[in-house]
């Protein structure tokens, strides 16, 4: 926890000072692009794990780190091409979003089965964070 927190302060430190130089958009630039790098590399290990099979939870991992980079990409390119309408109006980051959609899903599926609920039992979770977010959709519409 200790070095947890110390990595946190420094990034925390580190973000700041580049927004005192840089300001938001090279900041966020900058951020986005290191995470999406991050991210793709990350996705590759947990799939190496799952492949070797030394955790059941690195598939629903990697899924879960490839969406985040793909989201988080597009949204980099988003800004480097000068925020191009196109790009609002696409499916694209909808279709990548499933990849995170995917890893939440099966991190229930473990979840379930780590604590020896029956099967099946992970799609409430699932369906009532679908279903809360339809009822904040109608309510904002």
């Amino acid at each position: 926890m200790k070095q947890a927190l110390s990595i946190y302060a420094a990034v925390l430190a580190a973000v700041h000072a580049s927004f005192l130089a840089l300001g938001f958009s090279g900041t966020a630039e900058i951020a986005f692009g290191a995470l999406t790098i991050m991210s793709v590399m990350i996705s590759a290990i947990f799939l190496w794990l799952w492949g070797m099979r030394m955790s059941p939870l690195s598939l629903g991992m990697a899924f879960s780190w490839a969406g985040a980079a793909m989201v988080m990409g597009w949204w980099w390119l988003h800004s480097l091409l000068g925020a191009p309408t196109w790009m609002l109006r696409s499916e694209i980051p909808l279709l990548l979003s499933a990849l995170l959609l995917t890893g939440a899903v099966l991190h229930f599926e473990v979840i379930e089965t780590s604590f020896g609920f029956r099967r099946g039992a992970f799609l409430l979770p699932v369906s009532g964070a679908l279903l809360l977010s339809l009822l904040l959709l109608a309510l904002a519409g």
